[in-house]
């Protein structure tokens, strides 16, 4: 009866330090994942432009082509957003492949659970 009380106790308390530690979870659950590809972000890019054409996302993302690519990458992944486009956001005009790119890689590491740090800048030249 000790033996059992002796495991339960450590159970409870190997439960309480490790389950809030925010860096054991997804280290686990990293390893289950698999990345995301580039179909499965053209597919829900697609999703993201039908919401903001219903209205989902308000009349500013629709009030131009910019302004809705902006809301759609927003849209397709908030993080990635917030890190790579929101202190600088698209402009019209603009083409630019390396954010895109860093976007991409962002949201590669976000599908596998990964940091994000070192994402912003890695594809500069």
């Amino acid at each position: 009866m000790s033996n059992n009380y002796n495991l339960a106790v450590l159970y409870v308390l190997l439960s309480l330090i490790l389950l809030p530690s925010s860096n054991f979870l997804p280290s686990v659950l990293a390893k289950s994942r698999s990345p995301i590809t580039d179909s499965e972000i053209k597919k829900k890019k697609s999703e993201c432009y039908a919401d903001i054409d219903s209205g989902l996302w308000g009349g500013q993302c629709r009030s131009s082509s910019i302004a809705k690519e902006n809301c759609a990458l927003k849209c397709l992944s908030p993080a990635c957003y917030e890190l790579i486009y929101e202190s600088d956001p698209l402009e019209e005009g603009e083409k630019d492949f390396i954010r895109g790119q860093e976007f991409k890689y962002c949201m590669y590491k976000l599908s596998l659970g990964e940091s994000l740090e070192g994402v912003r800048g890695s594809f500069d030249y």
